[in-house]
């Protein structure tokens, strides 16, 4: 390993470390707290790992706002140079001047940075909820995407963290330079005046009363508004992957009546909220103008009296105005972290989903006799070399728990065995290869490969050693290259032609204007069903791997076709454990063992011949098939 990949791993490991302890961390927030509370907790804990830049920013922050007071006192202080008929200071008004000149450049450097640091912080804190949000999918189980749709998943990744984003970085940014300011104008003005001051000070309680009432309203309406955008999200991702479907069910009208209803809601739901955040900066404003109007009539009766001169009115004035303000922007902020701190929970709600059953840490790696640790002093423990003997000990599962679907099943494929699962939809195939995949595990019994429980064997290699050909492809944007030798990147262009004739699409491959190198959109493009299906075939035939799933895999091809490639297939079965969903019965004669299952029970098995003579419920669909 070369010390630049040594580095990479070093820092992998770190950020991972980091992760981690956030996460830890996130998990001792308190039970009893509001949900608000809880939400930003959080929020902080992301922002955590950022220290350096939240205290430049901080420090930009106060630069700024402490140069930014300074303006009033200089105005104050000029005025005072001019005020007079005749007694104008030409000199001490320039270099007043320039030293506001130096104070504003000053003030606008300290900005930029302040800025450039919040920018930091706010994107890398949005890349890290992004990041957890990925890897909490990445280790959802499927039974998660069963019951979510995934447009709701799409909408809080993207747009739930674009508003996250938006309304922290407006936090940032006016947050800190208003409290600063805040402080600042107060320690200010009581050293011009404490008695006007403390008419500000008085009256500025009211503004936060009136925000914190508000922002209750606002926080409901802005939960509401994110739920039915995420509804939305789902609605136009479904009908845009369905799309053909939509089209041949001539759906339109209804997609549109769907997609209005819904738009119709996101928008009352908006207007609400919007409607409800926008009383926020009107209400301060007009608490604040209050405030701006009592200093200027007390400041004018203490001019008159001598106790204020004219340019420390003024600049008593500009502080107030300059105080005042900050509470407007503190103001739009509230609002916009309500939006933020909706959005943040929805996905934090993603994060804080049940992953999937984590693998044991002396997880067994099917089909390899021994592996050397990095330290090459110690073995993996491994299963041993592959044979291939599959057994169902007594499973039973269901994926709710009111609904029992399978039942004490029962089944043994020995090496090279081709098992056939025929019965009626719904009665448990698939579910049956799903065990077997460990795309979900037993509620009771065990599913054993070579004695091995699926659940002590690592999932990587549990499914390197299957090759699926099920009646939905699986293909991928890219080359009909890429598509075919996506299980065996290294295999060579004479590999990959003798799997595709294998599975006969290298005739129409061929006759593609790039051959092999024709770019295919999402899902195939414009590629029939059968020809796409044809591809997926081709990448098993590639793989060869150890034991095979068939679930319809030719369903979508001519006859004349999958006769050549049930022959293929045969071929490719021959010392290899094969399972084979099948509803066309006449592709599974040759199997060696059939399972009739209805309602999770297996209540038939054997072969072909031996069932038939039974004259149970497989003749009976068998029969049913080939009437007349």
């Amino acid at each position: 390993m070369s010390k630049n990949d040594e580095k990479k791993n070093v820092n992998k490991s770190t950020e991972i470390l980091k992760r981690t302890d956030i996460e830890k961390r996130l998990l001792k927030t308190g039970k009893n707290e509001s949900e608000n509370v809880r939400i930003i907790k959080r929020i902080l804990l992301y922002i955590s790992p950022y220290k350096k830049y939240i205290y430049g920013s901080l420090i930009s922050a106060a630069v700024s706002a402490i140069l930014s007071l300074l303006i009033p006192i200089l105005t104050g202080d000029a005025i005072d140079k001019v005020a007079g008929t005749g007694k104008v200071d030409w000199n001490g008004l320039i270099v007043i001047l320039i030293i506001m000149i130096l104070v504003i450049a000053l003030s606008a450097a300290a900005q930029w940075i302040m800025n450039a640091c919040n920018n930091h912080i706010t994107f890398s804190t949005v890349r890290a909820v992004r990041k957890a949000a990925m890897k909490k999918i990445n280790n959802l189980p499927v039974s998660y995407f069963d019951k979510h749709p995934t447009g709701e998943t799409v909408s809080r990744i993207i747009s739930d963290v674009d508003q996250f984003s938006d309304g922290l970085l407006l936090g940032f940014t006016q947050f800190f330079t208003g409290v600063i300011t805040i402080l600042g104008t107060i320690i200010l003005m009581l050293t011009i005046n404490p008695v006007i001051t403390l008419v500000v000070v008085l009256l500025t309680p009211l503004s936060f009363l009136v925000a914190s009432f508000i922002a209750r309203i606002t926080y409901k309406q802005f939960k509401t508004q994110v739920e039915v955008r995420g509804q939305q999200t789902n609605i136009i991702t479904e009908m845009l992957e369905q799309e053909k479907v939509v089209k041949a069910f001539s759906y339109e009208e209804r997609a549109e009546e769907i997609f209005g209803k819904n738009n119709d809601e996101l928008a009352r739901t908006s207007l609400k909220a919007v409607f409800y955040s926008s009383l926020t900066n009107p209400s301060t404003r007009f608490i604040n103008n209050m405030v701006y109007a009592g200093v200027a009539v007390t400041g004018a009766f203490s001019a008159i009296s001598g106790r204020i001169s004219v340019g420390g009115l003024a600049a008593f004035l500009g502080y107030a105005n300059q105080y005042t303000k900050p509470f407007n922007e503190i103001s739009g902020v509230v609002t916009e972290l309500q939006n933020a701190i909706a959005c943040a929970g929805r996905v934090f709600d993603l994060i804080d989903e049940e992953p999937r059953k984590p693998e044991d840490e002396d997880a067994l790696i099917l089909g390899l006799i021994k592996a050397e640790t990095d330290d090459k002093k110690s073995q993996v423990r491994a299963a041993g070399a592959l044979n291939g003997d599959i057994r169902f000990s007594d499973v039973s599962f269901s994926y709710t728990r009111d609904k029992e679907l399978l039942k004490n099943v029962n089944v043994f494929a020995g090496k090279g065995k081709r098992i056939a699962i025929v019965g009626p939809t719904g009665c448990g195939k698939t579910t049956l290869i799903n065990l077997l995949m460990r795309f979900y595990d037993v509620d009771d019994g065990a599913v054993t490969i070579d004695g091995y429980d699926v659940r002590h064997l690592t999932r990587h290699s549990l499914r390197r050693a299957f090759g699926m050909v099920l009646q939905d492809t699986w293909l991928k944007p890219g080359t009909i290259r890429d598509n075919i030798i996506m299980g065996k990147p290294d295999a060579t262009d004479e590999e990959m032609i003798a799997a595709a004739r294998a599975s006969h699409a290298h005739s129409f491959i061929r006759q593609l204007e790039h051959g092999y190198d024709t770019v295919i959109g999402e899902d195939g493009g414009s590629l029939s069903q059968g020809q796409k299906q044809l591809i997926c075939i081709s990448r098993v035939m590639l793989m060869h791997p150890p034991m095979l799933i068939l679930d319809e895999a030719t369903s979508s091809i001519d006859t004349r076709t999958e006769l050549k490639i049930q022959n293929a297939f045969a071929k490719l079965m021959e010392g290899r454990t094969s399972f084979i969903v099948a509803h066309r019965l006449s592709t599974i004669r040759e199997a060696d063992s059939i399972l009739v299952m209805k309602d999770g029970n297996i209540i038939e098995q054997g072969d072909h011949k031996t069932l038939l003579e039974k004259g149970g419920f497989y003749s009976t669909l068998y029969k049913s098939q080939f009437e007349g």
